[in-house]
Formats: C-alpha cells, structure tokens, sequence
C-alpha cells in the first residue's frame, strides 16, 4: 500500500471514529446511593461496552437517595436514574403539572426496606415495636410506609416514636442504644450493623415483604421529556441492561471489580456480600422469574399503589395510574429479560 493511500485509508478511519462518536446518543444516569455492590448492574453494563454497543454514551453518577433520584430526573438534571417507585408514586401525586417520570424497568421486584433491632431489646416481631423508639432519616422508604407495616401487622402507629436522623449516624445509634429499632435497607444497614461490631446472630431484621408489605422496591426511571425525545435510546439502554444483569448475576464476584475501579476505597469483599443479598432478597424472586427481569404485575402495582397513598397521606383522588407510574412499552422481548440462572 503507497503511503498516499495508508494516509487516505487513515483520514477514513478517523473520519468513521468520529462518525460513529457522534451518532451516540449522550445519557445522564443517577443512581440510588453511592457506588457499593448493586451498583455493578448498571457500571459493569458501562465497562463492557453494552451501552456502547447500543450507540450510547451513558455517564453513571452516584447519588444521595432512591427518592433523590426522582426528583433529579423530572427536574431534567439527568435524563434516566435508579430510584425507589413509591417515591416516584408520591412525586406524581404531588406534582401532576409538573415535569413528569416514568418507571421503565423495575429491578428491585420487593421493597429492601426493613426493621432492624438487636438481641436483648425485647423485641423479636412486630407487636414489640408499641411504645417503642425508632430510628430512620426522614426519606427512608421503610420510615416512609411504616404506616404501612404497622397496619398490615395491627400495631397501633401512634405507639411509636421516630426519631430523625442523618443516614450515617443510623446503625450507630441503633448499637449505643439510642433507639430501639431503625428501618433500612437490607442489605445495607445489616452490613453497616456487622461493621460497627454487632455479631450477625445478635442482629434481628423484618423484611418488609415478609411481614406482608408487597411494594415495589426501585426501578429504572426515565423523565417524559426524553421518553418523547428519545424513546429509540430508552429501548436500547434496557437491552444493554438486561445484557449487563445476566453477566452480573452469572459472576457477582468479577462484577465487584467493576464498582472497585470506581471507588478503589470500597471494601470488595463487603460489597460482594451487599450485592449477593441483593439479589437474594429483591431481585431474583419467583415474580420476576415468571414475569422476566424488569416487568410488573398490573394487579400488584395498582394495589401498590393505593397502599403508597394511605402509607404517605395522599387523597386517593390524586393518585396516579398504574400505567402512568410504569410504562412497559421499552421493555426487552422477554427471551432477552430471562437473566436468571436455573
């Protein structure tokens, strides 16, 4: 090859980079909390080129909060993020004028949200929690629905006291006794609680969903300003998605690596564990086995959503419809959503 035709053949190469460049449509993607374990879903899809693949340029940031999330997208801060579902309910209660969200994919088929106590508090189910002191920052998902909870397990919510708190200071106060009990998600103040000394075996917890709360836990949402601009890039980041799930769940422990390379500070070990509950307890459920990773069962959602309105002290006036909390219509062919190993 002459060098005219190498420098030709070079030109073209650049030109065809940065062709393909431009024809990827940029993302901005919040997630729930920091980067920890089940934040590997959504960086090793990134990693591995699968968002690439689908002609995106997807930016991960972390976040301060599954009901944060919401809000930054419908202020258009970010066009899709990970955020809690019964958050996005109260948001569309509250705001039916206003910029708007939708759910496109629902990852965590049961709320994490749970009880936590100690050994030697005298509590051991949910008729010990009367006339005890609880612990939670104000938009905790488990604060949130208690009424909930206790309705559903006839404890009287007037007999409990809440106390506020920063997230941080949670699982402390809970050790120095403090409190009595503090909500949180599950696999993330059961670790929190090991790491300040507490001993596995002293530490008793009440999932939510086993104690007959069936909400929904976090989705993938996405603002209705780019579901109307882009909904062709909606469909392809949930492609890429649902590709970067099988691998995870395939091989949690090499996807730690990919939540490693952005937080070098992270505990792999520590996150692995979070993550493997996570897919324990909220994603790998017979629900989503039948259902595929991602959808929703109408029935189920709908009541949901009634049992967020009486949970949060919304008029069942103002609540949103259950296709207006969720829309189906990006979701993968379900062939493509059946990630789950047998």
């Amino acid at each position: 090859m002459s060098v005219v035709n190498r420098a030709l053949l070079g030109v073209c190469l650049l030109l065809l980079g940065m062709a393909l460049a431009q024809a990827q449509t940029p993302i901005r993607f919040q997630l729930d909390w920091r980067f920890e374990g089940p934040s590997a879903l959504f960086l090793l899809t990134e990693a591995k080129g699968y968002f690439a693949e689908e002609g995106l340029n997807v930016t991960i940031d972390s976040g301060s909060g599954s009901a944060g999330a919401i809000n930054r997208v419908a202020s258009g801060a970010y066009d899709m993020g990970f955020g809690d579902i019964n958050a996005l309910v109260e948001f569309l209660a509250n705001n039916p004028n206003a910029p708007g969200v939708q759910a496109v994919y629902v990852v965590y088929d049961g709320t994490p949200a749970s009880v936590f106590t100690l050994s030697g508090r005298g509590i051991t189910e949910p008729a010990d929690l009367s006339g005890k002191t609880l612990g939670a920052p104000t938009f905790d998902t488990g604060y949130r629905a208690w009424p909930l909870f206790a309705a559903v397990n006839d404890v009287d919510p007037d007999r409990v006291v809440w106390q506020a708190m920063d997230p941080a200071l949670r699982e402390t106060m809970l050790v120095r006794g403090e409190v009595d009990a503090i909500t949180g998600f599950y696999f993330t103040s059961l670790l929190n609680l090991i790491a300040r000394g507490v001993a596995e075996d002293d530490i008793i917890v009440m999932p939510y969903p086993d104690y007959g709360v069936k909400l929904y836990g976090n989705a993938i949402v996405a603002s209705d300003a780019f579901i109307q601009s882009h909904p062709e890039a909606i469909a392809s980041f949930l492609r890429a998605f649902s590709r970067g799930v099988a691998d995870v769940l395939a091989d949690p422990e090499a996807a730690i690596e990919h939540v490693y390379r952005r937080d070098p500070l992270i505990d792999r070990s520590v996150e692995l564990r979070r993550l493997q509950l996570a897919i324990e307890g909220s994603i790998d459920t017979p629900s989503a086995r039948e259902l595929g990773m991602g959808a929703v069962d109408r029935q189920r959602l709908a009541d949901s959503i009634e049992q967020v309105g009486m949970a949060f002290g919304l008029d069942a006036s103002i609540l949103p419809s259950a296709d207006r909390v969720f829309n189906a219509s990006f979701l993968p062919p379900i062939e493509q959503r059946q990630v789950f190993a047998d």
